[in-house]
């Protein structure tokens, strides 16, 4: 056996984590309960890691920290099992429940050791995280507007302006909110219009109290012109004016 550990160790070093797992694979049955069994567990979860099999690792990092809670290695551990949720998270335009699982993990490790120096990595990287469930929520809301489901399109641009308030997408997002409802409005039943060309007032509202310079203002106000002229409104009469977005 000490052999076959020197030899796992050996091919381990040497980054043949195919053979090394083998080998530890073997060891960490043959040790459980002894002095080796701790150090064998640590090289077999790494193994796992480095020939990318990340469900696996996560399991296995996991399950250290559950079977060895005051290891030496516990923190790392604990950082690595969310750190393979991370690995595993798709780009963006795939399913994000790695991306959320990842997430949550990260902020499991940082409420367990809120000292630990790897906290300030663990936030960098749900930042990323973040950024990329905030590209999903996007595209998705984006995907609906060009495909003319400005239904759809108006309520996910509302989600998207809700969960991501702070986005670099935020003024084009409120301008869409605009034209999806303008267009909605457009192209609904006689007995619908009146409401949803109020609604497309308030989007325009929006927009205009977060940018009032906007880029996007000239087109706007052609949608904001429109949609007071179907409701008969005059130079001097509007409607009531929502408080701005906080």
């Amino acid at each position: 056996m000490d052999a076959k550990y020197n030899a796992a160790v050996a091919y381990y070093e040497k980054k043949d984590y195919y053979h090394s797992l083998q080998l530890f694979e073997e060891l960490i049955t043959i040790f459980r309960g002894t002095a080796r069994a701790e150090q064998s567990y640590y090289y077999y979860t790494y193994c796992t890691y480095n020939v990318d099999d990340y469900p696996m690792a996560a399991y296995q990092f996991n399950n250290f920290v559950s079977s060895y809670p005051n290891s030496k290695y516990a923190e790392e551990m604990q950082f690595m099992y969310a750190y393979c949720y991370y690995k595993d998270s798709p780009v963006s335009s795939l399913d994000q429940t790695n991306t959320l699982d990842a997430i949550d993990k990260f902020q499991l490790f940082i409420n367990k050791y809120p000292k630990s120096e790897r906290v300030a990595e663990a936030n960098k990287l749900i930042d990323e995280l973040r950024s990329k469930l905030e590209r999903k929520s996007y595209d998705n809301a984006k995907l609906y507007y060009k495909t003319e489901n400005y239904k759809a399109a108006i309520s996910s641009l509302e989600n998207f302006l809700k969960d991501f308030p702070g986005s670099d997408n935020k003024e084009e997002a409120l301008f869409l909110s605009v034209k999806s409802a303008y267009l909605f409005a457009s192209n609904s039943y006689e007995e619908k219009k009146a409401d949803r060309f109020k609604a497309t007032l308030d989007q325009y509202y929006k927009l205009i109290d977060s940018f009032p310079q906007s880029r996007y203002l000239r087109e706007a106000e052609k949608y904001y012109d429109g949609s007071r002229k179907f409701l008969g409104l005059d130079k001097t009469s509007d409607l009531i004016k929502p408080e701005p977005l906080k």
